[in-house]
């Protein structure tokens, strides 16, 4: 055991380290984290619209395309968000401008992603003729696409001014003015390069990478069991050694879990079955269902210590209990400590696995709902 310890500390634990803190890991998780405000109050207006009280429905059904409004401009519209909070996430860590950068990787991902439909023929009372966009384009179905274009339009912008290739304005000039003018020449890179992607090799960027993404995805997200359980014990092994299994695992697998859980909201708002949406690991279900008092569902763990006989452990569950209520659960982790702790680590990691299984089966019974809602 102390061999395997040993080689924890000395190999695996620098190279997560180095994961961890990977600029465009950290860019992704960032970015799309910022996204939550939006993401929260967006699925209060998802229960507005589907409170399960016949009286309810029937008062809200003549106003009820106004209450949907909030959840289409926030949640409907995740992936234009993102990848505004990606691109200035990642150019904070470039010490680029922020707004220009979040912007430029905006209108990669239009770019890359939307194509304007042209309307010749007015349908009175239902749309005028005009060029449209589908904001459907828009929503998390395309979170994959707006984090890679995001990426790359950042890329190109620090590039062009590591090496000079922007203008320049004097001193005198307002930051503001001079950060617009510095943005102009990657502006016009960026627009060319994703520009002739999609209409001069006619290549979508965006439906690309949503294709590649969907194997892995359907395995860590969807309703696989197997991929449920990996998740949790990846999570709970590194915290086994001290290290922030979120943090490690946060840049890949919370896109996936945002774009589940608004996949779900988006299916729910349409249909008002929570029974039948499409996604069964999302974020809230691990933190419902199988964190019962944080990483390991340690909650079980902090009452026994709240009876032990030893004073110390006593009030390390006093003081415990109510983070714990909340899944906040460091204290025990590294006071108890469960840290390179075999005796602990044992539960610690199988106590988890056994809540996401009765849990699944619990789902795929029918026995409880599928989560729709990321608060």
């Amino acid at each position: 055991m102390n061999g395997f310890m040993s080689f924890m500390e000395q190999k695996i634990m620098p190279t997560t380290q180095k994961i961890a803190g990977q600029r465009h890991l950290l860019a992704i998780r960032n970015g799309v984290i910022s996204t939550l405000p939006l993401t929260i109050v967006g699925s209060f207006f998802v229960i507005f619209l589907n409170l399960p009280i016949d009286a309810y429905m029937e008062w809200i059904a003549p106003f009820r395309h106004i209450l949907d409004i909030p959840f289409r401009f926030t949640v409907g519209l995740m992936a234009l968000y993102a990848a505004f909070g990606v691109g200035a996430s990642l150019a904070n860590f470039y010490q680029l401008n922020q707004l220009s950068a979040g912007l430029l990787s905006v209108l990669a991902f239009l770019l890359a992603s939307v194509e304007p439909i042209q309307i010749t023929k007015a349908v009175p009372g239902v749309i005028d003729a005009g060029r449209y966009i589908s904001v459907g384009t828009l929503s998390a179905t395309s979170l994959f696409g707006a984090i890679v274009t995001a990426l790359i339009a950042v890329e190109i912008y620090h590039f062009m001014i590591k090496h000079n290739i922007s203008i320049k304005l004097p001193d005198s000039v307002p930051p503001a003015v001079s950060n617009s003018f510095a943005a102009l020449i990657p502006t016009l890179a960026v627009i060319l390069l994703f520009w002739g992607i999609r209409y001069g090799l006619k290549f979508d960027v965006n439906t690309t990478i949503t294709y590649l993404i969907a194997p892995l995805k359907s395995v860590l997200v969807g309703n696989n069991l197997f991929g449920g359980l990996l998740t949790v014990f990846l999570i709970v092994f590194f915290w086994s050694f001290g290290i922030h299994g979120p943090a490690i695992l946060g840049p890949i697998i919370r896109p996936m879990w945002d774009s589940a859980i608004l996949e779900n909201m988006e299916v729910f708002t349409a249909t008002g079955n929570a029974h039948q949406l499409p996604n069964l690991f999302t974020e809230q279900f691990i933190q419902w269902f199988v964190w019962i008092g944080g990483s390991g569902s340690t909650l079980a763990l902090v009452i026994m210590f709240m009876f032990s006989k030893s004073k110390f452990l006593k009030e390390l569950g006093r003081l415990s209990f109510v983070p714990g209520l909340f899944n906040i659960n460091e204290p025990i982790i590294f006071g108890a400590p469960i840290v390179m702790n075999p005796i602990l680590i044992i539960p610690f990691v199988i106590t988890p696995l056994v809540t996401t299984t009765v849990s699944y089966f619990a789902v795929v019974s029918g026995m409880i709902p599928r989560n729709y809602s990321a608060s």
